[in-house]
């Protein structure tokens, strides 16, 4: 079984709007809607579980039904946590719960995607997938542009750092399902709470991630500008 989770319980403070920024209508529909459409139309994924709160569940199911996107996928929701991570880990306990512990097989895999990544594409979902074979994970990294440095008291700079060996990550993350989740819960109760990337409890547990290219157009939409960009590019499409 392949899930994927859809995290969408963040508050988006950033960019400034009255609402989420994954709640942003353009064009009649909201953002989280984007990229809920592209899991729910790949034949790869069985099954999306939404990390959301309650008060916004039932609009995301009609908003995904006005677009006509095939609902049955939906697996249901699950309550988002304090911090990214943690939201990940609720979805992860949605799916062995709902699984009565049976979603434990080494062929199960599970997606992660951010709901305000909303430019996600069939092709990198399908690139994840097949990047999988021999790896515990997959993850789509940019290489970095820029120089890079080092700062220890994030004041000075204390050294540099070889660009051609750093790479920014992306969403989605791919994973087998059962030593992720172990991994996650090995970090509990407190270290789970310094994890900033999906891939980061994976890497520490020893599992073996391999880097496929990401894409420069999948950009997650964080601030003000970035929203207004979000805006305008979807009202021209």
């Amino acid at each position: 079984m392949n899930y994927a989770i859809l995290l969408s319980g963040g508050t988006g403070t950033r960019t400034g709007a009255d609402k989420p920024k994954q709640y942003v209508r353009v064009n009649g529909h909201m953002m989280v809607t984007c990229a809920l459409s592209v899991l729910l139309s790949n034949s790869q994924i069985d099954k999306v579980i939404i990390t959301a709160d309650e008060a916004w569940r039932d609009k995301i199911i009609k908003d995904a039904s006005d677009a006509g996107l095939d609902t049955g996928k939906m697996m249901g929701f699950a309550d988002p946590g304090k911090t990214r991570q943690l939201s990940i880990l609720s979805a992860l306990e949605f799916i062995y719960a709902a699984n009565e512990n049976s979603a434990d097989t080494d062929d199960d895999t599970v997606l992660v995607h951010d709901a305000a990544r909303p430019y996600l594409t069939q092709e990198l979902i399908s690139d994840c997938y097949d990047a999988l074979d021999g790896y515990d994970g997959v993850m789509p990294v940019l290489p970095m542009k820029d120089t890079v440095y080092l700062s220890e008291d994030g004041k000075g700079i204390t050294g540099l750092l070889d660009r051609k060996s750093v790479y920014a990550g992306q969403a989605p993350e791919l994973f087998k399902l059962k030593p992720y989740y172990e991994a996650n819960k090995r970090l509990l109760p407190d270290d789970i709470l310094k994890i900033n990337g999906a891939s980061e409890p994976a890497v520490m547990a020893g599992m073996k991630i391999a880097m496929i290219p990401g894409d420069e157009t999948n950009v997650k939409v964080t601030s003000a500008l970035d929203l207004e960009k979000y805006i305008e590019l979807s009202e021209t499409r």
